[in-house]
């Protein structure tokens, strides 16, 4: 149950008009009061043999009497609107049930407190299944003010409360970041304008891919023009811009000018402040980033993400949180078509587990953020999909180590977001590796090659050696060891070294998560021979040692 709090100026005239209304796309039904401040307001919606508009201004004069009465010494915020909206899958409530959460909600934000006769008026009106709307004004009937401190978080506990009570669905609790969710009036107009998703969803992810993909606020800028999004920027007296607003073609108001949102609107660390933080951290001066493969770089810095969660402070975990947010925007533009869908619903389920009241340490993610800007500029260099693979599976590990992060931090909707983007990952890993492992292998070495890589592995990691064996994925990994070794790469030392990167107790697929960790690695330029037999003199005076205990997370 969601309740958002609005204020006012003036008279509720105008608000109770539009309770009482067709709505802007005809989407109010039988519009009427379940309950008031004394239970026999004037009801528009409940009186056939009078003129409707005369009750609605009946109505709103009672409403606004307190406030009337204090003349020029009325408060300058007078209407208080409170829309409480159940969720899709919750059954639907009875008028009665309504106008007891009504209750329950003005009670809890000190508009009217149980039991107190000269309280603020107010009236909960319905025209919708899913929703009531309250109207309240700010000035009780003995004239005083309500205290309403901290209103908003009264009202949110008590709608956790109303969750269980009446078997609702339980939303998770916030820290106040998430990002503005899109009003039923926006849902409708972009059902009207056959948009699958609302105005302000659709420039949010436009916006973060182009902070994304962007080094320079030039880029960023010219990022957005190119997607069509109209920026308009906020100039202060100086003549610098201050703040940005951003508006889609098409997506206009009654008057045809163009419907802006302000980037803070959008998500909170989407304001131009925000965004020129992010992108100062992103020029391209301070950090080189080594020549090489993209996807074998993003790989890496991300592979390390879960390491930054485990051991780093909370502002680089943090960093590192954001920069896997923006690399997950900008892998759907460099994904076969099939897996586009799922890739872009895990960005969207992601983008909430990228921020919380922790201040993000951006410049501890240069690398990924750059490799990944890398990729976006030439998508084609992944090949046969491989680099795309690697990179998800490494991806797969990082957005657990985020669900456990958030969890430790009580970040209950951050945790929930990075569980329902880890589902869609995980449809899109298969839809991308499947096609990739039979292309592999379908060049598997022969049986005489694959039983010798077999007792390696059998002698390296008995534990997981029968799994990996058993895996339909094997044939692939010996294909990975045998190219790394026609490569000049020594088959064995590969093979430990992947082993050695990290545990595979979390794995779903040993298998196939030593595929890309040994096709990295055999991508390498191969030592020479006096550099192998040194490796092969410190594997065996330095065994491997145990590995740290790993948040128990099933992924893949």
């Amino acid at each position: 149950m969601i309740p958002k709090i609005i204020l006012g100026k003036g008279s509720t005239r105008r608000l109770i008009a539009y309770l009482f209304g067709k709505g802007t796309a005809n989407e109010h039904v039988d519009p009427h009061l379940v309950a008031s401040w004394n239970d026999f307001a004037p009801d528009p919606g409940r009186s056939p043999h009078r003129d409707p508009k005369d009750v609605e201004k009946q109505l709103y004069t009672q409403l606004d009497q307190p406030v009337a009465m204090l003349g020029r010494r009325a408060p300058r915020t007078t209407v208080w609107h409170c829309p409480v909206r159940a969720a899709p899958e919750d059954p639907i409530l009875s008028d009665a049930q309504w106008a007891e959460i009504a209750r329950r909600i003005v009670a809890a934000a000190g508009i009217a407190p149980a039991g107190d006769t000269e309280a603020c008026r107010w009236v909960a009106v319905r025209h919708a299944d899913d929703h009531i709307h309250i109207a309240a004004t700010l000035v009780r009937q003995d004239g005083r003010r309500p205290r309403r401190d901290y209103d908003i978080r009264a009202v949110q506990r008590e709608a956790r409360q109303i969750e269980v009570d009446y078997g609702l669905r339980r939303l998770k609790s916030g820290d106040g970041t998430a990002a503005k969710r899109p009003t039923s009036k926006e849902h409708f107009k972009a059902k009207r304008l056959g948009q699958d998703a609302t105005s302000r969803e659709i420039l949010r992810l436009r916006v973060r891919r182009a902070m994304a993909a962007a080094s320079t606020e030039a880029e960023f800028f010219a990022l957005l023009e190119a997607t069509g999004v109209t920026v308009r920027l906020k100039l202060g007296p100086s003549g610098d811009a201050l703040g940005c607003n951003f508006a889609l073609p098409g997506d206009t108001n009654e008057k045809g000018e163009p419907v802006f949102y302000a980037g803070s609107t959008l998500a909170p660390d989407l304001s131009l402040p925000k965004i020129r933080q992010h992108l100062a951290t992103t020029s391209p001066e301070p950090v080189a980033v080594r020549p090489g493969n993209p996807w074998h770089q993003a790989t890496a810095a991300t592979e390390r993400i879960p390491h930054h969660l485990a051991r780093s402070n909370d502002a680089v975990a943090q960093g590192q949180l954001a920069a896997l947010g923006g690399a997950l925007d900008l892998l759907p533009l460099a994904a076969p078509a099939a897996a586009r869908a799922e890739l872009e619903r895990a960005a969207v389920a992601f983008e909430r587990a990228t921020r919380s009241r922790i201040a993000a340490d951006h410049a501890s993610a240069v690398v990924l953020r750059r490799s990944v800007q890398a990729i976006w500029k030439n998508p084609a260099r992944q090949g046969d999909g491989a680099g795309l693979a690697m990179l998800l599976d490494v991806a797969l590990t990082a957005v657990a180590y985020a669900m456990h992060w958030h969890r430790t931090r009580q970040h209950a909707q951050q945790q929930a977001a990075a569980e329902q983007a880890l589902i869609h990952l995980q449809a899109a890993y298969a839809q991308i590796t499947e096609p990739v492992l039979t292309g592999l292998a379908s060049r598997a070495p022969s049986p005489q090659t694959q039983r010798r890589y077999a007792h390696h592995l059998q002698q390296a990691v008995p534990e997981h050696a029968e799994r990996i064996l058993a895996d339909s994925a094997w044939d692939a990994l010996a294909t990975v060891l045998a190219e790394a070794e026609a490569a000049g790469h020594n088959a064995t030392t590969v093979l430990d070294q992947a082993l050695n990167q990290r545990t595979l107790d979390d794995a779903h697929s040993p298998a196939r998560a030593l595929t890309w960790r040994i096709r990295r690695l055999g991508e390498r330029r191969a030592p020479g021979p006096r550099a192998q037999a040194a490796n092969a003199s410190h594997a065996a005076a330095h065994p491997t040692a145990p590995r740290p205990q790993e948040p128990q997370t099933r992924r893949r």
